[in-house]
């Protein structure tokens, strides 16, 4: 794949995941809608973030949700590779509480879209370190 191809993969990627994060931020606060709901697109916004390093290496990456999994098959040179957090209480948000069932409650929904924007942050500083170019060309 070309530089210039991948640039506008990366892109598109990164407009997904910012356009989760800030579906997020706006279901924060939301009486008139439950809390997981931000969970849910605050996961997947960390999830894109993430999968999109994988892009931009140009390297496949696991079909899976569990960001942990994904941070730690990143290559190496990625801050989140070096960084040990655990994600797991992300991560419980990407598939169950889809449908209904035992779902855990939502209490930290504010800390799960901070979580996802540190994300989506340290990845875009991580992308320009590793010489990527931001541009409006995967904006749709």
């Amino acid at each position: 794949m070309s530089d210039a191809e991948t640039a506008r993969i990366v892109a598109r990627w990164l407009r997904f995941a910012d356009d989760d994060l800030r579906g997020a931020e706006a279901f924060l606060g939301r009486e008139d809608l439950h809390p997981r709901l931000a969970c849910f697109h605050a996961q997947q916004a960390a999830e894109k973030a993430m999968k999109v390093i994988y892009v931009f290496e140009q390297i496949d990456y696991a079909f899976t949700h569990d960001l942990d999994r994904l941070r730690n098959s990143l290559p190496k040179g990625w801050t989140f590779k070096d960084e040990a957090t655990d994600l797991s209480s992300l991560s419980v948000w990407a598939v169950q509480p889809r449908y209904p069932g035992d779902l855990p409650e939502a209490t930290e929904a504010e800390a799960a879209v901070e979580e996802a924007r540190k994300i989506y942050e340290t990845t875009l500083e991580d992308l320009e370190r590793h010489g990527y170019i931001p541009s409006n060309e995967g904006a749709l």
